[in-house]
């Protein structure tokens, strides 16, 4: 699997290279600003881009930018963003433009490496990965919506829908059987409205529904 890092702080860079070389990847290219990492998508188009959200000249916004033009002109390559704190706005932003291959976790996820690797993995094969943190804030400011009819074990359940996991996983981190994970979310997609339709993914729907603005 080709992977592209972009990441102006040397120490994290390469640590970033020798985990995903060790667990596999060949890294194509390892950038240190947004203009660099376009081109490098552009030349040597990898699977997986790893994309630092704050990035040379201005260190404001200029990765997420850079995630958003590749999903438009490469909407084939997964774009993992990572960031220092949780900036709730940017997985929003990226998750409304594009449901599959793209995830958003913390720099201190990368410390796990088997967790970041799991993640990586499932971006690159067309998942999502939301980090805990950034799901935990979004469930706080939500009021007076669908999302207020759920319970807290259905809560739970989209919490972990929005990191990415399969049922199974769901299962596996909530100590509770595959059918029973499967009964709560058929009463997510009933209580969020959403009734079975051959031409919409209800999974992503729930996931959009509880990323989305309120």
């Amino acid at each position: 699997m080709r992977a592209v890092i972009a990441e102006d702080s040397v120490l994290l860079r390469l640590g970033l290279v020798r985990v995903l070389e060790t667990m596999g990847f060949e890294v194509t290219d390892v950038v240190g600003d947004a203009e660099a990492l376009l081109t490098a998508v552009e030349t040597s188009r990898p699977d997986v881009v790893v994309v630092d959200v704050r990035m040379p000249p201005g260190y404001s916004d200029e990765g997420v930018r850079a995630a958003l033009v590749i999903r438009r002109q490469w909407p084939d390559v997964a774009v993992l963003l990572l960031s220092q704190y949780v900036e709730e706005r940017y997985a929003v932003d990226l998750l409304t433009a594009n449901t599959s291959g793209i995830g958003y976790l913390l720099k201190e996820r990368v410390t796990d490496v088997e967790e970041f690797v799991d993640s990586l993995r499932r971006v690159a094969a067309g998942g999502t990965a939301l980090d805990p943190e950034v799901v935990s804030q979004l469930l706080l400011r939500r009021h007076n919506d669908p999302l207020e009819r759920l319970t807290p074990r259905e809560r739970d359940v989209l919490a972990l829908m929005a990191e990415g996991r399969s049922n199974a996983a769901i299962a596996a981190a909530l100590k509770v059987s595959d059918s029973a994970v499967a009964k709560h979310v058929n009463n997510i997609f009933a209580k969020l409205d959403l009734p079975p339709d051959e031409a919409d993914h209800r999974r992503v729907l729930a996931v959009l529904r509880f990323l989305g603005p309120h």
